[in-house]
This record gives structure tokens, sequence and C-alpha cells, in this order.
């Protein structure tokens, strides 16, 4: 269906060649665009509907006082099926921290939380069918995971910055959340309205960008320069080229598509989408407002080379 809508935009109405690259490109964008819109918008509402009495304060309450394996691996579920994002870790950290839930436990969220959702593994599933969804997913568990586990060894607790160990929080004055049907429809409309609000320009950029990929880049230089499992070099540069971008697991899913289209490498397409959900610089500019320099930078450092383990990984063996 959304492919058809892609054709008869561009080849019929527009009459625009196949074998153009701005008819390519032009495809790709409308068939990309409506099925992604589409799969949110159904997609956030039926979570939305299973999801109306969770909060940030439930999930805080939920980890706490578990042990640290459990404690960990809950965190990392929850970050994969909650709808926080990076604009949502300053007050998720603090909260976790005054719950006395350890700091490594609490960066295994933060890596999950952005990287891993329902939403994106759904589109994934759609675009690129489930088995490179079910990769990405298990790749994104086992970093975050490893990833807590290897921040923990270096007591981070010195690097947090004071304020977040001397604000005192309160609990939050909330009026009963209504569980009536009619309740959770506007609950989960709220959720379709501002998480699309939030992500749909970015979903836009990267769609486009995938678009421009798929119609205007040859084939031929993308064989040899990205292509090939042993250009070694092309993961860390793709983890590297993930950092002055910003989008979600969401937006970038296009551009992969893309990329694996023209012949990408499948490691180097998990890096790069890995690297741009978790490890952009706006993430570490928010992350900053609550640890310092050294924290920052061994937590961008650990998931830079966890990314790059992973693409090579996968260009090995696939």
């Amino acid at each position: 269906m959304f492919e058809s809508l892609g054709n008869l935009i561009a080849y019929q109405w527009l009459g625009l060649s196949p074998d153009s690259h701005l008819g390519a490109a032009l495809q790709f964008f409308v068939m990309d665009v409506t099925k992604i819109f589409v799969l949110l918008v159904l997609v956030i509402y039926i979570m939305g509907l299973l999801r109306a009495l969770l909060s940030p304060e439930k999930v805080r309450e939920f980890v706490r006082g578990k042990p640290k394996w459990l404690a960990r691996t809950l965190a990392i579920l929850l970050g994969a099926v909650t709808p926080f994002c990076s604009c949502s870790s300053v007050p998720l950290f603090i909260g976790f921290v005054e719950a006395g839930i350890p700091l490594g436990v609490t960066f295994s969220f933060l890596i999950a939380s952005p990287m891993i959702n329902e939403v994106a593994a759904v589109i994934l599933v759609g675009i690129l069918g489930w088995k490179l969804a079910a990769l990405y997913i298990l790749s994104g568990l086992v970093v975050a995971y490893v990833g807590g586990v290897i921040m923990e060894r270096f007591k981070p607790e010195k690097w947090v910055e004071e304020y977040v160990w001397k604000i005192h929080m309160g609990e939050m004055q909330r009026t009963k959340p209504d569980t009536s049907p009619a309740g959770r429809h506007r609950y989960a409309w709220h959720e379709v309205t501002e998480i699309v609000g939030r992500i749909w320009k970015w979903v836009i950029i990267g769609v486009a960008v995938g678009a421009l990929f798929h119609g205007f880049v040859p084939e031929a230089w993308v064989s040899e320069h990205l292509g090939g499992k042993d250009n070694w070099w092309s993961v860390p540069a793709a983890v590297l080229l993930g950092v002055p971008l910003y989008s979600n697991a969401t937006g970038v899913i296009p551009i992969a598509e893309a990329m694996l289209g023209k012949g990408v490498a499948l490691g180097t397409v998990l890096a790069l989408m890995m690297s741009i959900a978790a490890l952009s610089l706006p993430e570490m500019l928010i992350l900053r407002k609550v640890i310092k320099w050294p924290a920052l930078a061994l937590y961008a450092s650990v998931l830079a080379v966890a990314f790059t383990l992973v693409g090579w990984g996968f260009n090995l063996v696939s």
C-alpha cells in the first residue's frame, strides 16, 4: 500500500522516471513518511492505553530495593518500554539517585531508554524485517547491561554534580489517575500528540536523508567505501558520524533502510543507529547538567567502544 502510494505520487502524478535520481528519492520519501507515521500513531496509541498508569516515579519505585543484577535488568527492560528520551534524563537521574538506586543501574537505564523502545521496534520490523529488529534490540540490551557494569566499576558517584545530592524531592501530589475507558483514551491520544509532536521533524529529516542516500548515492561508491566487511574503519567512522547528529531510534530507521539497500555492511548500519540514538551531542550536553566532565567522557567512551565492537562483530559474522 505504502509503496503504491509512493509510485502514484512520484511516477504518475509528477511524471518522474523510476530510473531518475529524483524519482527514486521522492518515491522512497513518500513511501517511508506515510508508513512510519501510520505505524507511529497506531503503536503509540495502543501502548498509551496499556501504559496509562506508568510514570517515572513508578519506574523508580519498581526498581528500588531489588538485588543489583535484578535492578539492572528491570531498569533496562523498563528503559526499553518507556517513552522517556534524553530530555527526561535530568529529572530521572535525580530521582533514581534519591531513591538509592546504584549509579551503574541508572546508567544502564539511560543507555537503554533512548536507544530502544517499542515504537522503534515495530517500525523496524515493518520496514527492515524482524531479524534486523531483533539484532538491534538484542545488541542494545547487551550494551546497556555491560555499559552500566563498566560505569559502576569506576565508582562514578564522585563525579555527580553536588546539587544532585542536595536536592530533596518531596512526593508529588497527584490526582488519582482516571482508569476509565474514556480516561485511558484521553491519555493514549495525549501520548500520540506529545510524542509525535516531539519527534515528527526528526522523522522527516531522517526520511529525507535516507531518500537522498537512496536516490543519489551510487551503489558502486557505497560498495567500494562502505559495503565491504574488510573496511574496518567504516564502523568507527559511523560511530563518530552519529555524534553531531540528533534523532531517535525511530528517526534513524529510514537512513538505515537506505544504507542497507545500497549494500552498506550490517554492522556499520547498526553502529550508526546506536550512535545517533544514544551518543549524540545534545544527549551529552543534557547529561552534563548532572554529571561532571570525567563521568561524561567515560560514559561516551564506553558507548563508543561498545558500538564499535557491536559493528565489527556483526560485520564479521553477517
